[in-house]
């Protein structure tokens, strides 16, 4: 129980504006739009400029949810903050995955400092299959870590960077309250964390 505690705690502090944000561009669009034109559908997806203009993330998943992810900026959904402890970050990326599965990833990084990169920083990971209610996570268990390649402060702002890493782990992450599991392949990974973000 302690184990799921921990895992919704992490979840709970990425409320998701993605279907607000496209609602209200939507509406925008519509009332902009001349009244004996009709308006063209927006079929974009996850198009968030929290990611950045070179967000991107590249793995692959085997086991009970497989396939190959490339996402890139227009497709993927970020977000990076402090942990609510404050003991370090935890970043958020989200999109879909063969036409098929709504993902979430969601690292914790503890041992992250503002300003510091790092090698094999000690990681929990969590997918969720969003709208299915299935999470996997190595919570509990230290086997997976994150080398963090490149912090860039973006321009503008005291508190946000550009940062860019790879993750990887040993073992599968398991399902919670379930029987299977997901092996993760090298996450490489590019998105913004904003250390004032609450």
């Amino acid at each position: 129980m302690q184990r799921i505690r921990r895992i919704c705690a992490e979840i709970r502090s990425f409320p998701s504006r993605i279907t607000l944000i496209v609602l209200l561009s939507a509406a925008q669009a519509a009332c902009e739009a001349p009244v004996d034109e009709p308006v063209a559908e927006d079929t974009s997806r996850h198009v968030d400029a929290k990611c950045g203009p070179d967000g991107y993330v590249q793995t692959e998943l085997f086991g009970a949810l497989a396939g190959e992810i490339s996402w890139d900026a227009g497709t993927v959904a970020c977000e990076g903050m402090p942990r609510p402890d404050g003991d370090g970050a935890r970043l958020r990326f989200a999109g879909t995955v063969a036409e098929e599965y709504e993902l979430a990833f969601i690292v914790a990084l503890p041992d992250l400092a503002p300003g510091e990169a790092g090698k094999e920083l000690l990681s929990t990971v969590t997918i969720i299959e969003e709208g299915a209610g299935r999470f996997f996570s190595n919570a509990d268990q230290d086997s997976c870590w994150t080398d963090i390649h490149h912090l860039e402060a973006v321009a503008g702002s005291a508190s946000r960077v550009a940062i860019e890493g790879a993750l990887y782990c040993v073992a599968p992450l398991v399902e919670i309250n379930g029987t299977t599991d997901i092996t993760l392949g090298e996450f490489r990974f590019r998105g913004l964390l904003d250390w004032d973000a609450s």
